[in-house]
């Protein structure tokens, strides 16, 4: 460990964070510490408790005195790679500061160890660098990533060299990172793809064709709302449409741009394409007109290979059967971070939730889950997801104000895009594609059957075309199940009383069989 630092000492804050009872850094923690890593706090760190059954909290991993591993830079790693699961931002931060003679160290004190192999790969692999170790012999490969601690393909790919299965998410260039916890465990299990299936087998085309276009349509709409944007009709159905052809074509940086195109329309103030200049999300001083950021963007030199390892990504991920929820999550949480274009970014990160899950057949053919509308309700829980990570990040970019308004960013800030921890990101979509199937979709099968029901109960009692019988549902929609004066003066003056009291029974009857 360098300058004979040893986390001996118990403490109760460690960086700001604050421990549920006095704790020895260890893992992840302890190498951030001892070799003073500038990058943000894992969303969960371990700790050694002076207690035999320490109770773990969200933020905190808390093992027994016995567990504790030798403080050393290999007993460090060995810990964290059994206990934490892999964090590409520490170990990359890691590999660019110690000597490569240190891990070349720490991987022959134990050659033939499941975590020695893997720290031997995961620093050839984030380093471009080989490591001067023998080959370990016959012995069995095992898998990079434990698929029991954080999601990882399906089967991974050989090396021989070092006898491990590379079954990372992605590449050197994007890979994020999710770990498997009880609450991405349980909607998992619910089959939410499988339910839709089944409420869609269930309920007439005609009916379920009418369903998907007004909830592919508030899926549009709800996307530009967020951007506190107001898109005329024509504009959200044309984005709509883009929107319900996510998943056929092939992803490409030219495709994105393409995009950018649709979702902007009036270009004559936005410079389309990848930014040339710094990005931030944020607010200029009213007075001065400094920036004020609440995300810093990745730099403009940086954009091309993180959008290529993220379009990596989005395929390898696909192909490797990871679960479809958590690789739209991580991709497009990602895109959003990285900010690649001046305008658009919300609308196209939204869109990538669609493309990735209908690219892994997750969505039933023809039908999109509405994922915007279910953000815009939430909308809250939606930025603090957003800033879980964006906000800690802001300690650690050194930036410059320019004259023209933007930044620059003066350090190398690429890894911090490209290796973040997705797992709050993954709950949330999980949570958003939840109330799709389980709340929107329903809902609006029942209130198209119930209407269907309407037009047909008026059919019997008078004879009424079929717009005429749709404004008047929206009259009583609007008059809680009661004619207005002016409707009943107006549109629907030729109805009797006597009608006019029967289909209002007729309507809130059709609204008590909506389960």
């Amino acid at each position: 460990m360098p300058s004979g630092e040893h986390h001996s000492r118990l403490v109760t804050d460690f960086r700001g964070r604050s421990a549920p009872e006095p704790v020895t850094p260890a893992g992840y923690a302890a190498l951030i510490d001892d070799y003073h890593l500038k990058l943000p706090l894992p969303p969960r760190i371990a700790g050694i408790s002076g207690r035999h059954h320490p109770e773990s909290t969200d933020t905190w991993l808390l093992f027994t005195p016995r567990h504790a591993p030798k403080d050393t830079l290999a007993g460090q790693l060995e810990f964290a790679l059994k206990w934490e699961g892999i964090n590409l931002s520490v170990l990359s931060a890691l590999f660019k500061t110690v000597d490569a003679t240190e891990i070349t160290a720490a991987v022959r004190s134990s050659p033939t160890g499941a975590y020695a192999r893997r720290l031997w790969y995961l620093y050839e692999w984030l380093t471009g660098r080989e490591l001067d170790i023998p080959n370990p012999g016959k012995i069995r490969a095992v898998p990079v990533v434990d698929p029991a601690k954080q999601f990882a393909l399906e089967h991974g790919t050989g090396s021989s060299r070092h006898k491990v299965a590379d079954n990372l998410p992605g590449t050197r260039e994007f890979c994020p990172m999710v770990r498997r916890t009880q609450a991405l465990e349980q909607y998992a299990a619910k089959g939410l793809d499988k339910i839709a299936r089944e409420v869609i087998g269930r309920t007439r085309r005609d009916v379920m064709a009418r369903a998907a276009a007004f909830l592919l349509l508030s899926d549009s709409k709800s996307s530009f709302w967020i951007e506190g944007e107001r898109p005329s009709p024509q504009r959200a159905l044309r984005w709509g449409q883009i929107i319900g052809q996510a998943g056929s074509r092939k992803l490409s940086i030219e495709e994105f741009e393409r995009l950018q195109r649709i979702v902007i329309g009036d270009a004559r103030f936005v410079r389309l394409g990848l930014r040339i200049e710094g990005g931030f999300v944020g607010e200029h001083d009213r007075t001065s007109g400094e920036p004020i950021p609440d995300h810093v963007s990745a730099r403009p030199e940086d954009l091309r290979g993180l959008l290529e390892g993220l379009i990596a990504y989005a395929e390898r991920s696909v192909r490797g059967r990871i679960d479809p929820v958590v690789a739209a999550a991580a991709a497009a949480f990602g895109f959003v971070y990285i900010h690649p274009f001046s305008d658009g970014n919300g609308r196209l990160h939204r869109w990538l939730i669609h493309h990735v899950l209908a690219s892994a057949g997750y969505n039933p053919p023809e039908f999109v889950f509405p994922v915007s509308a279910a953000i815009l309700r939430d909308i809250d829980s939606y930025r603090q997801v957003l800033e879980s990570y964006s906000r800690p990040l802001l300690e650690f970019i050194e930036w410059r104000a320019k004259e023209d308004g933007y930044i620059e960013v003066l350090n190398d800030t690429a890894d911090f895009y490209r290796y973040f921890d997705a797992t709050a990101h993954a709950e949330f979509l999980y949570r958003c594609v939840e109330q799709t199937v389980e709340r929107d979709l329903p809902q609006e099968v029942a209130y198209l059957q119930a209407y269907d029901r309407f037009a047909r109960d008026i059919e019997r009692i008078v004879d009424m075309p079929a717009a005429k019988i749709d404004l008047l549902h929206r009259f009583l929609r609007q008059g809680g199940g009661r004619l207005s004066k002016r409707a009943r003066e107006n549109e629907f003056a030729a109805l009797t009383d006597a009608e006019t009291a029967t289909i209002e029974e007729l309507y809130r009857g059709s609204l008590r069989n909506i389960e």
